[in-house]
């Protein structure tokens, strides 16, 4: 008899092997396996009670905390499906997600609530509002919302009844940021979770041994896949709620922290922080990072400051979300210092299963030199099943099998594909592409820079130009003249920022990327003032 793939049998053989080893830590809270077994089981029949069924919605509002774990892996007992949500969105945003995935369930962490409350009414689907309470006294702003907390304790700790889930059906519904439109539900199946979890372990090299923090948001892409990964290797997982470079470094001292994954603004944040680290801070940890590709001196410093080795990962909300790794190949390993670093910042070659080509405009595979562009196309395993109700968005996406990502690179000899923009971000100054991330990756190698982000402005001469957005570090100093003038030393010259602004902060969306479109917005839209 085959049996389906499901998220659940991460858990089983945690609870199998690791029944009485610490599992959880998140805050004051600590659970073994054991314990967040029997959280698991009270979630089933907590949701079964309030009548959700297989195929039903639960929508989680919640920053990270070790409840949605209940909720990832009591939900495919039930054959339904978690919709976790971007915390940082605004009433309207929550509105249209929220009518439009029609969970039956929304479950949201106490102060998040008033960005509910003014659609409560307009919320057709949801038969039940719960609230995640920090205390156990019920505020008077609260109204009748019922208590999770309450709800969970009243619930058995026995196994529900299981129920024929097949491994094809959808486990999650995750929306995208919606940066060109409204957000898109991307549909993983219980398969494509599996298995990104499965080469989550072989790509981290996770063991019982481990202790991981989540430091990326939970919501997004099931925190990357890795809460079953580390589950179903028996490993500790510690849940940050709020990123902060002093508390995490206090956090990795403590629990002594061997895996954890980073954006590589995270790490810009840890790298920069003024005050003196632990004694005991852990050298050797395994950090995966992706969202952007880290600059070259990002790795470099984390590595040679800290001691700590840079994995790098690169995948889409609709791939589950992993399809490359970039290691270093047995060969490369006696390479100069300089030329492993390159290696590391390119998005790597594909984990297993996963199919990847480069194409150009014709839809022919370039050549693998590392310098002919095209867009990643993917056939994979962890490719998902399509959007939410959105039929002509999945044929656009999913065309003869393969998965359109909308990112452009090149792919070299060894098989290394290395991102070189968005689609949308490619700049063509003067009939020559121009990638924004070369530039922004000279940038960052100038000492006075903390961040960076070039993207197209109109240009008279060109038609567009490189323009610099940059964010210097604390009492740093440098002109506009010395950053294109850096940049010129660098590159060649039809690639350089024609112009630098300062600014205090790039917006970033809740999975640490440049919102480019943010940006671009003000300098075409003035062009558009000045040609009407």
């Amino acid at each position: 008899m085959v049996i389906p793939l499901n998220e659940t049998d991460f858990l089983k053989r945690a609870l199998a092997v690791y029944a009485d080893s610490e599992a959880v830590v998140c805050g004051d809270q600590r659970l073994t396996y054991g314990e967040l077994g029997q959280r698991v089981n009270r979630w089933a029949h907590m949701m079964s009670h309030l009548g959700l069924q297989k195929g039903d919605r639960v929508a989680l509002l919640l920053q990270n905390d070790h409840r949605i774990l209940d909720a990832f892996f009591g939900a495919p007992q039930l054959g339904a499906i978690s919709m976790p949500l971007n915390f940082r969105l605004v009433t309207s945003d929550y509105e249209y997600i929220l009518n439009h995935g029609e969970p039956k369930v929304l479950i949201v962490e106490s102060g998040l609530e008033s960005l509910i409350e003014p659609i409560r009414q307009k919320l057709t689907s949801i038969e039940h509002f719960i609230l995640v309470r920090e205390g156990s006294v019920a505020q008077d702003n609260e109204g009748d919302w019922l208590d999770y907390d309450s709800l969970l304790s009243e619930a058995s700790p026995d196994p529900v009844p299981s129920i024929e889930v097949d491994e094809n059906d959808v486990s999650a519904l995750l929306y995208t940021s919606g940066t060109t439109g409204n957000p898109k539900g991307v549909m993983l199946t219980h398969r494509n979770l599996y298995l990104n979890a499965m080469n989550s372990i072989i790509e981290f090299g996770l063991q019982n041994t481990d202790t991981f923090m989540q430091n990326t948001a939970m919501f997004h892409c099931n925190g990357w896949g890795l809460p079953y990964a580390v589950v179903g290797m028996g490993a500790k997982y510690v849940v940050l709620k709020k990123f902060d470079p002093a508390t995490v470094f206090e956090l990795m001292a403590r629990e002594q922290i061997s895996l954890t994954c980073l954006a590589p603004t995270m790490i810009g944040m840890l790298l920069n922080h003024p005050q003196s680290l632990p004694d005991d801070l852990p050298r050797a940890m395994r950090v995966g990072t992706a969202g952007s590709a880290p600059p070259q001196a990002l790795i470099s410093a984390l590595e040679e400051r800290f001691g700590w080795q840079v994995i790098q990962v690169y995948g889409l909300t609709e791939t589950s979300p992993f399809l490359t790794v970039s290691k270093l190949k047995p060969a490369m390993r006696d390479e100069k210092a300089e030329e492993r670093y390159r290696v590391l910042t390119k998005s790597g070659y594909p984990m297993l299963g996963v199919e990847l080509k480069v194409v150009d405009d014709r839809g022919e595979e370039v050549t693998p030199d590392g310098q002919q562009t095209g867009e990643v196309l993917a056939r994979s395993n962890v490719v998902m099943a399509g959007y939410w109700q959105d039929p002509e968005a999945t044929d656009q996406a999913l065309d003869q099998g393969w998965f359109h990502t909308g990112d452009i690179a090149t792919i070299d000899g060894d098989g290394y594909i290395e991102l070189v923009d968005r689609k949308k971000d490619l700049i063509i100054s003067g009939g020559e592409n121009v990638s924004s991330i070369e530039v922004e990756g000279t940038l960052y190698k100038h000492p006075a820079v903390l961040e960076a982000a070039v993207i197209a402005v109109p240009d008279d001469q060109w038609g567009e130009a490189p323009k610099a957005l940059v964010v210097l570090k604390t009492d740093a100093e440098a002109t506009e003249n010395d950053l294109v003038e850096f940049c010129r030393n660098n590159l060649a010259h039809y690639k350089c920022p024609k112009s630098v602004d300062f600014v205090d902060a790039l917006p970033r969306t809740s999975t640490g990327k440049v919102q480019k479109v943010r940006l671009r917005e003000k300098y075409w839209s003035e062009k558009s003032k000045r040609v009407q």
